[in-house]
């Protein structure tokens, strides 16, 4: 038996904002400086991790010795000066609006602060949010189901109550094990 909806979780790069092109520039300058081989494909495979624990792991199967921590933050300042061609993602943006004042609504990202709180404040988007939920909030990352509780955990809405919008396998992975509603975004077009 479904229960009502009563709150909406979006995951943000690739959900709420077209930003994975300029998160992949990002990748290309920082992995190409450390000599580490990240194919775009796998990039995309690996939508929802940390970027720590994407250097980390990427590192230990190519035997680089970096510091995935500062590799991460060198990832983070190089989209800085990209963020100005991310786009809004319309059919979601327009779900979005549609419940605004209706439903409380949460973010629930791999991403960090303060690239997301910035990306969404300079498309007007900040607003619409109760909370945001970083991968900074929680110990354990996509696919486990810690990200998307927690943001029900701060709207108020149980879990079973609450519809959540991913664009990657692990995303959908973690909805389904948070026992929510799972709405695959890259079937929206």
């Amino acid at each position: 038996m479904s229960h009502p909806i009563e709150g909406l979780i979006f995951d943000c790069d690739g959900t709420l904002i077209n930003s994975m092109p300029v998160h992949w520039l990002a990748w290309q300058e920082v992995t190409q400086r450390h000599g580490i081989d990240f194919p775009e494909d796998r990039f995309y495979s690996l939508g929802g991790v940390p970027s720590w624990q994407i250097i980390q792991m990427l590192s230990e199967e190519q035997g680089v010795t970096l510091d995935a921590h500062a590799v991460a933050r060198e990832k983070e300042e190089a989209f800085f000066p990209h963020m100005h061609r991310v786009e809004p993602m319309t059919a979601v943006i327009d779900i979005v609006k549609a419940h605004h004042g209706k439903l409380p609504m949460a973010v629930a990202t791999g991403g960090v602060k303060p690239i997301i709180p910035d990306l969404l404040r300079q498309l007007d988007l900040l607003d619409y949010f109760e909370t945001m939920v970083t991968s900074e909030d929680v110990t354990h990352q996509k696919p486990a189901p810690d990200i998307f509780l927690e943001a029900a955990r701060r709207i108020g809405v149980d879990p079973q109550r609450c519809r959540a919008y991913e664009d990657t396998d692990l995303g959908m992975q973690a909805i389904r094990a948070a026992g929510m509603e799972a709405v695959d975004v890259r079937l929206m077009d």
